[in-house]
């Protein structure tokens, strides 16, 4: 089981601060650093300094970091031409010698769209899959030969389909809790399908349905890594595990049942629960970035128990 620090600078973090969250995800042997990609504060939190941009975080942390995987979950095909992106990630892997991977989603939180001028179109999930199409299609095209894309969102002619990756191929993240069109799309594009916030229950329905998809796609569903995103709250005794939880805002009893919270023992028990039901990876959602201790309890007496 992979442990990968997930992170949410939109609630309010300096790059120096993620700089020191995924230094510290590498020293303590975590698999990865990724962070959300948006720019507006939600729920009650303050947000400040201010929104810092995802890819412009991974550039710099693919300089500063040597081992860790560097993603997003999710990107929003809303924020960037298919194009560009392309571009952008291909940059950032070349960057990080070949440690990245691309989280992609549709986009949906329109406020922040209104609050920076960002078009928030009613068609969403197609601009998803033209997109998806676009940047494999842009990475996979062979050096010399031009890529062309005539789709009802974008339109690409004769593209020399540069820069290329470090990676033969920059492994693509798929995520969210859509019954039918999200496990369709899961088994063309991705290599990793992730389960945003779901239990342990509504994730064993969804990896199968992805696992359905991708069998009736013709494609092996054991191709696919499966993965859980869960904020993450552990302490080394019930009064440190309610002292975080008050931290963040959040109830230790909805966390624990919502996320994974509780004694370093109760968390492992809870993530052997998600593996018994497919999961090869979970991203724990640290809210407090200023609470380093936290990631060494998980790394010493969480994350040993799993190798």
């Amino acid at each position: 089981m992979d442990l990968r620090i997930f992170t949410e600078p939109q609630q309010g973090a300096s790059y120096d601060t993620l700089l020191t969250v995924a230094k510290a995800t590498e020293d303590l042997g975590f698999d990865a650093f990724f962070r959300s990609d948006h720019y507006l504060r939600m729920g009650d939190a303050d947000g400040l300094p201010g929104p810092t941009d995802a890819w412009i975080t991974l550039a710099g942390l693919a300089r500063e970091t040597k081992r860790i995987r560097l993603g997003t979950l999710m990107t929003a095909a809303t924020f960037r031409l298919p194009g560009v992106l392309a571009i952008q990630v291909a940059q950032v892997d070349q960057m990080s010698g070949g440690r990245v991977e691309l989280g992609l989603g549709a986009g949906w939180f329109e406020e922040e769209h209104t609050a920076y001028g960002i078009p928030f179109p009613k068609e969403k999930f197609s601009r998803l899959e033209e997109q998806l199409e676009i940047v494999t299609g842009l990475w996979a095209t062979e050096p010399g030969e031009t890529f062309d894309f005539h789709g009802k969102h974008y339109q690409l002619t004769k593209s020399p389909a540069l820069p290329k990756p470090a990676q033969d191929r920059i492994p693509v993240l798929i995520g969210g809790h859509g019954a039918t069109r999200t496990p369709r799309l899961a088994a063309r594009y991705a290599d990793e399908f992730n389960m945003p916030f779901g239990s342990v229950e509504d994730s064993e329905t969804q990896f199968g349905r992805v696992r359905a998809a991708a069998q009736e796609a013709g494609r092996e569903a054991d191709a696919i890594t499966f993965s859980n995103a869960l904020v993450v709250c552990v302490g080394k005794d019930d009064q440190e595990v309610a002292r975080r939880a008050a931290a963040i805002g959040r109830e230790v009893e909805e966390l624990k049942t919502n996320g994974l919270a509780g004694t370093p023992a109760e968390v492992v028990d809870k993530i052997g629960r998600y593996a018994a039901v497919g999961s090869r990876r979970i991203y724990l959602q640290v809210l407090d970035l200023d609470d380093l201790d936290h990631l060494e309890l998980i790394s010493a007496q969480v994350q040993s128990q799993l190798s």
